[in-house]
């Protein structure tokens, strides 16, 4: 009645339904949650280094800069431990690592 509706063009090249496109979208964000996630560590990293150097004999600061490292190291290893995880659980569940880390949906 209205006519066909197309994907736009930047879509095309993660393919179609049918071939596994929204796996390949979605596999697309999640490399780029990872990527930015990388990128905020790195800036907390030196802002933390920085104001560790600058805190002098301030044992407030320095706790304060230590915490930020802390939990920036924290939060490197919980975002890496993600990925772990998923390599377990799809190798114990459906026998493959890369199962869920690189998802085809296959649709009929």
């Amino acid at each position: 009645m209205f006519g066909e509706i197309k994907a736009p063009d930047a879509l095309n090249k993660f393919g179609t339904v049918e071939g596994g496109g929204i796996g390949n979208l979605l596999n697309l964000i999640l490399r780029m949650m990872v990527i930015g996630a990388g990128i905020y560590a790195l800036f907390n990293f030196v802002l933390a280094g920085y104001s560790f150097l600058s805190a002098g004999d301030d044992p407030k600061k320095i706790e304060a800069a230590w915490a930020k490292i802390w939990q920036t190291a924290l939060g490197l290893t919980v975002a890496a431990g993600a990925f772990v995880l998923a390599a377990i659980f799809g190798w114990l569940i459906f026998g493959d690592p890369n199962f869920i880390l690189n998802p085809k949906i296959i649709i009929k």
